[in-house]
Order: structure tokens, then sequence, then C-alpha cells
């Protein structure tokens, strides 16, 4: 790539909360044959870690109860650093419940805001000025812009785990194929179908909350999508429709789904041991 035509090319990106989740399947054999005295302790042990996870001074921890065969708990934490994500988790690991869990599937990502429309605003500004592209004082009107969107969006870079009772979990990449790459595109027209993609996502606002992640270099797929709801039929909805524009028809590429029902702390040992789940219990 030729350096002057870096920001041309490469849209910015904003990162906000580091973002890990774990899912674990139970081993129901050996935790069902234990007395109800040593279910009870155990869960009592959990619950007690992820009350205080949840309530970290800086960042925010939650769980989830999972459908299906891909795991029975899922364990979302948003910290400020990588350092303090791994805290959490070695924590998490040397509870006495973790022994009759087995880890399944994990991923690592940061909260991300992608900045195509002011990359190319902001390129075209500082051409039309005549500046140099990659010269001093275009570097520091560039930085200077990014730290102003860092200001102006860190409510929903440093966001909370909504509070919505389901969540939709998926991994997914843009095609890098020979004959369809989304990297090998102008910027305008991935900007241009990113816009499409991102207007369809805003038809949904109230009845879905999105957070978009970004994992390239720190996972097996490119960004994560946590969709949060009060109904879990608008997954179904969203997702659907968003098959159709342009940007999923020929460049998606989609990881395995994850759907699962908030969990209280206080609700584990009924989850564990066969209690309701219910939001209010």
């Amino acid at each position: 790539m030729n350096q002057d035509n870096h920001q041309a090319v490469v849209p910015e990106v904003l990162d906000g909360w580091a973002v890990l989740h774990h899912v674990f399947s139970v081993d129901w054999p050996r935790w069902n044959a234990l007395s109800a005295g040593e279910r009870a302790e155990m869960a009592a042990g959990a619950a007690a870690y992820f009350e205080e996870a949840a309530g970290a001074k800086e960042g925010e921890s939650a769980i989830f109860s999972l459908l299906g065969h891909k795991g029975d708990l899922l364990f979302l934490n948003f910290r400020k650093t990588l350092d303090e994500l791994n805290a959490v988790e070695l924590g998490f690991r040397r509870l006495a419940l973790y022994s009759y869990l087995t880890e399944t599937t994990s991923y690592l990502s940061f909260l991300e805001l992608g900045l195509y429309e002011m990359t190319i605003k902001l390129h075209g500004d500082l051409i039309g000025e005549g500046l140099e592209p990659e010269g001093e004082e275009w570097k520091i009107r560039w930085a200077d812009e990014m730290d102003g969107q860092r200001d102006r969006m860190s409510g929903r870079l440093f966001m909370e785990i909504p509070e919505f009772r389901y969540l939709c979990f998926y991994p997914m990449s843009k095609r890098r194929g020979e004959e369809k790459n989304w990297y090998g595109l102008p910027i305008k027209e991935r900007q241009m179908m990113m816009r499409e993609h991102g207007m369809v996502g805003r038809k949904y606002a109230g009845r879905v909350q999105q957070i978009i992640t970004g994992s390239i270099g720190l996972d097996d797929w490119e960004w994560g999508v946590y969709l949060f709801a009060p109904n879990p039929r608008v997954f179904k909805e969203l997702i659907y429709e968003m098959r159709f524009d342009e940007a999923t028809v020929w460049y998606g590429e989609f990881g395995p789904f994850y759907n699962g029902l908030r969990i209280q702390p206080g609700q584990l040992a009924g989850v564990l041991n066969g209690g309701a789940r219910e939001a209010d219990a």
C-alpha cells in the first residue's frame, strides 16, 4: 500500500472496553452426584464472585444461561485492559465450581466503533487544504480529530452491558476470497455498503441493542456481535433482513450463534439445581 494513501484506504476505528466471554458446559452427572449441601455451597461461592465481578469499579460482568448443546453458561466481561480481563478469568478458574465445568469456547475483542464517514471526510478536507499526506501538520490534525471523536463517543465506547433479558452472540468476518475480497474494495464503496448495513440496524432501535467488538489479531474471527433484546424473536428478524444487504450478500461470513437468558448472580443456584430462571426470581 502506498503510505500516502493510507488514510484513504483504511477506515479509522475507536476502541473502548476490552471484552471477553467464556462459554462453559456443566458436567451434569458429576454435579448431580453431589449432595444438596455441596451444590449449594459451590453455587453460593460462585454467585459471590460473580456479584463482585459485576460491580467492578471500571467495567462490568454478566452471566447468561444458554440454550442448546453449545454450552450452559456464558460469562461476559467488560474491562479497561486485557490485564484486568485476565485477573477476572483467573479468579473464576480458582472457584470450586470450575472443576465441574468444561470450557467449550471463548471470545476476546475490543468494543469498536468504525469511522468510515469521518475517515473519508477528514482525508478530503485535509487534501483540500493542501496538506501533505503523512506530513507533520497532517498527523497533528488527524490526531486532534481522533481525540475529539474519542471524547464525543466515550459513552458508546464504555457503555454498560444492556440489561435486556435475551442475548444473541455471533462472530463474523468479511470475505477475503479470490473473487470477492472486502479489503480490496475502494473505501468509498465499502462506506456505501456499510451505510446501507447500518440503516437496517437503525430500523430496530428500541427493540434491540447492538454492541460490535473488533477482534482482528485477537481471535479467530474479525468481529464479535452482541445483540440484546427484551424479545428474542427480533434477533431472527433483524439478522434475516441484514442477509439481503449488499455487504452481507457478497462479503459476510458468520460463525456459530449463541443465545441465552441473562441471570443475576443470586439466580445461579436455581439454574444449576433446576430452579426457576425468571428475571425477577
